[in-house]
């Protein structure tokens, strides 16, 4: 066997790197060949063999048993405070209550919302909703009865949407009335009282049990009380309609769940939405809620977000606190809001932001702040925040889409970033981003089949969907050496991409290389589909930010050929997520008037 060395980090020579990313290898299965392929799979006489050449084929056994790396592991995201201040921002302490710091990044906003004529299309916003219900045009017990006639509809249609797991209309009807009557009485908790949001059923949020969108953790989970997250929202008068729809124990990027049946694209209900928070990036696509929760370890936020045209953030690991959400990627998963603009995903993010004692597993982040986003008197001020960023661009890895025409777009919102703006462009070269990506997958596969494995052993294996089988059969035949090699290499990437950060402010990528796909008809089956090629594909971009802990955020920029969202993601550094909600905001604002309705819609303020 021969070994190959890699160099010591500082004695790389960058100007000789050059990118390379391993086309994957696997089959497309659905159907009984999916189950044929299960059976073998978990077969002890043929199932070593069938994942032993797939690993080598991928170059998975090069990476893990056939080079030697000089570098120690990193077990979990490290880094120190960041070493500069954010400009033009408010800060608030993360001992703040959730309603105080909603009421600081609220002062943040634009007081002129909703006043540009040239917006062809705009989702309804926590500000409008707050509006309605303090001018008593409608009240959040009327829009309860929107919103569950536009459920049911969703459900009705030729090609059902499939946002929800678990929904009860009573308990929504409930938590509405109550919201109705501090409204009546003059005393709403918050701006965010009686907005409507769903989370992920990864998340902890009664009256529900988390399934994780399996058929069984419920069973065998307790639920007794919110998330932190969850908790933080409801604080501030948040109404939670119920658990969506999600690809199962969050184990793939195309939001299809046999189970469950698959979430839909509402710009096209032919298409997947995306994964695996699909029936949260759904539901705000098609203006059920102004936002929801989803969770995010290789990209399960912002990929359904970009194909759905909406926003996701994924923050610094660290920065908002786990409790509460299934442990199914300690060192690379974080809760995250997902919203129809960017100002919704502050007012969110303020709310359920903080960590815990205990949760954070890196040093002691700095304390969180928000963009003054814009203003009459400040507009100078933000115009020089924005432009005294320079974008990082690794080309190669920048250009590496599967469709061409996605180019013009990334490349006409740069262009009206440099000439709006003065921001500058820098390219970057940031090295074995194919090794990074193997030592991903080695990293969040081990971590939840760790997180599944006693469960897995008694029994619940065939309670799994084939799929699920096929990659958590991948997943446990990763070795313990496996996975610390993986780390070794999370400590090189993160050396990789500090140093890019030493000259410049954000790294700019694709969210994903594609837009939303068509879900095969023979995947909508109960047996379901397997394409491990498409799910590797859709996180190209995305799983950096998880691997190493840091903040990224996806922002619709327009659309291709065929009407499809077309979403841009901005890498920061660690605790900049200020700075990327500046960037998305004034994104968001460039593009307003190429916004598009979706092609399935509920208005549920028309009646005000």
């Amino acid at each position: 066997m021969v070994v190959k060395t890699l160099p010591p980090v500082e004695d790389l020579d960058i100007d000789a790197v050059k990118y390379d990313r391993t086309i994957l290898q696997a089959p497309h299965f659905t159907g009984y060949a999916l189950k044929i392929s299960t059976w073998l799979l978990e077969s002890r006489l043929f199932g070593n063999i069938i994942i032993s050449s797939m690993l080598r084929a991928n170059k998975f056994t090069e990476l893990l048993s056939e080079t030697e790396i000089p570098d120690a592991p990193m077990l979990t995201p490290e880094f120190s405070a960041q070493a500069y201040v954010e400009p033009g921002v408010k800060t608030v302490g993360e001992s703040s209550s959730p309603m105080e710091r909603v009421e600081v990044a609220l002062s943040c906003l634009p007081s002129n919302f909703n006043k540009r004529s040239d917006i062809p299309f705009k989702y309804w916003c926590i500000r409008d909703y707050a509006k309605a219900y303090r001018l008593r045009s409608i009240t959040p017990s009327d829009v309860a009865e929107h919103l569950i006639s536009a459920i049911e509809d969703s459900q009705c249609r030729d090609l059902p949407l499939g946002l929800f797991i678990s929904l009860d209309a009573e308990d929504i009807r409930k938590q509405a009335a109550e919201s109705t009557r501090r409204f009546d009485e003059g005393n709403p908790l918050s701006v965010l009282d009686g907005v409507f949001m769903a989370v992920k059923d990864e998340i902890d949020c009664l009256p529900y049990g988390t399934r994780g969108g399996t058929t069984w953790f419920h069973k065998v989970r307790d639920v007794k009380k919110d998330a932190v997250c969850v908790a933080r929202l409801r604080s501030c008068g948040i109404i939670f309609i119920g658990k969506t729809n999600q690809h199962e124990l969050g184990s793939g990027t195309t939001g299809l769940n046999p189970h469950y049946g698959p979430a839909r694209n509402p710009h096209d209900p032919r298409r997947y939405t995306g994964g695996s928070s699909a029936g949260s990036a759904a539901l705000v696509a098609c203006g059920l809620c102004p936002a929801a929760l989803g969770t995010d370890g290789g990209g399960s936020v912002r990929i359904p977000s970009a194909l759905c045209g909406i926003v996701g953030l994924k923050s610094t690991h660290g920065r908002i606190s786990l409790e509460g959400v299934l442990e199914l990627g300690w060192t690379v998963e974080v809760v995250s809001p997902m919203a129809g603009s960017v100002e919704d995903l502050m007012l969110v993010y303020a709310a359920m932001l903080g960590s815990q004692p205990g949760d954070v597993s890196v040093s002691k982040p700095t304390l969180p702040s928000f963009p003054i986003l814009e203003n009459s008197q400040h507009d100078l001020d933000i115009m020089k925040a924005i432009g005294s960023i320079t974008f990082g661009k690794y080309t190669q890895w920048f250009e590496d889409v599967s469709n061409p025409e996605l180019l013009e777009v990334y490349e006409h919102i740069i262009e009206q970033f440099k000439e709006t703006y003065g921001i500058k462009v820098k390219e970057v070269v940031l090295p074995e981003l194919d090794a990074m990506r193997r030592a991903h997958t080695v990293t969040i596969g081990s971590e939840i089949a760790t997180a599944i494995n006693t469960y897995y052993l008694q029994g619940k294996r065939k309670s799994l969907s084939y799929e699920i089988r096929n990659t958590v059969a991948l997943f446990r035949s990763f070795r313990s050496t496996d996975y610390v090699t993986a780390q070794r290499v999370r400590r090189r990437s993160m050396l990789y991409h500090m140093e890019a950060f030493k000259s410049v402010d954000v790294i700019v990528t694709p969210t994903t290389p594609m837009t939303a796909p068509v879900i095969p008809k023979s995947a909508v089956t109960k047996i379901g589909e397997s394409n491990l090629v498409f799910s590797g594909d859709l996180m190209r971009f995305t799983l950096a930010p998880n691997f190493l802990g840091f903040p990224a955020i996806t922002v619709p920029v327009g659309f291709d050929s065929e009407g499809l969202p077309v979403g841009l993601q901005f890498i920061g550094r660690p605790w900049s997520e200020a700075t990327l909600i500046r960037l998305a905001a004034a994104a968001e604002n460039l593009c307003a008037s190429r916004k598009r309705r979706p092609a399935v819609f509920y208005d549920l303020l028309k009646a005000s």
